[in-house]
């Protein structure tokens, strides 16, 4: 199976589709199963399964994630890589040659810097990376979709005329699908649906529903690390009733023993 193609062709079909975020093998097992049609690794929450901060993990030991996750199940897989391999335009191109090596079906590389001092590249080389990124994406041997991602939303800077210019400029150059995290209200992803010419991928947020996403123009939503913290905010109410109350009523609200063996006795 032609991953890419698969992946590609889930952005040609009407209507939305949600695209979660599992952070190793047993999660993307997981949903897998539940009839999800592709899954997107996300930096932050494998970053804290490792008890590391987001951007604390090196793209090596990424790229080696990303090979797992796609050894785990057949769905096509997203990454969120970041920045990349590094700041250049030729960086992010080795990027997307490493992800394809890797097996995904698409990636998206990003507009932050990783300094927290200067978090956002300049216009000229934000579009430039992309330019870079998106032609080594049409390079490759199997097809491959490429998310360009533009960070201000999630840096403070809350500048929708600078967002969308960027948005604009990356599917210009190339870009299959752009992607400005941090968004919340619905009149605002309205906005930026209707000011771009390539599929846009929106996160998730408690205040907006697939139904209403789906009717303002998103095709693709993404979860980031929110299942991520969901999981471990179940432990740490776990252990709070257990240290407060003594007691073990979660457990009752846990997958079972049998449940889980069954889920992983299968192949991919």
């Amino acid at each position: 199976m032609d991953k890419g193609r698969v992946f590609h062709d889930l952005h040609q079909a009407a209507g939305a589709f949600v695209m979660p975020n599992p952070w190793d093998p047993g999660t993307a097992k997981l949903l897998a199963s539940l009839g999800f049609k592709a899954l997107a690794t996300t930096s932050a929450g494998f970053a804290f399964s490792r008890g590391l901060v987001d951007g604390a993990v090196g793209f090596e030991a990424m790229m080696a994630h990303c090979r797992d996750m796609v050894a785990a199940v057949d769905l096509p897989i997203n990454a969120d890589l970041e920045k990349g391999k590094g700041d250049s335009p030729d960086s992010a191109a080795e990027t997307i040659f490493a992800a394809e090596a890797a097996g995904l079906a698409g990636c998206s590389i990003e507009d932050h810097t990783g300094d927290p001092s200067n978090p956002i590249y300049g216009f000229s080389q934000a579009v430039e990376r992309v330019a870079a990124a998106a032609e080594a994406a049409r390079a490759v041997k199997h097809g491959f979709v490429f998310t360009a991602r533009c960070e201000n939303f999630l840096w403070g800077r809350n500048d929708l005329d600078d967002t969308i210019r960027r948005l604009q400029a990356f599917a210009g150059a190339g870009a299959d699908v752009v992607y400005a995290p941090g968004i919340s209200d619905i009149e605002t992803v309205r906005t930026i649906c209707s000011s771009v010419s390539r599929p846009v991928n929106v996160l998730a947020v408690p205040e907006l529903t697939v139904a209403a996403l789906a009717e303002a123009g998103v095709k693709r939503i993404s979860l980031g690390s929110k299942l991520t913290n969901f999981a471990f905010g179940a432990v740490r109410r776990a252990a709070a009733e257990i240290l407060e109350n003594g007691s073990f009523e979660f457990s009752r609200q846990g997958m079972s023993f049998a449940e889980m063996g069954a889920l992983f006795s299968k192949a991919g």
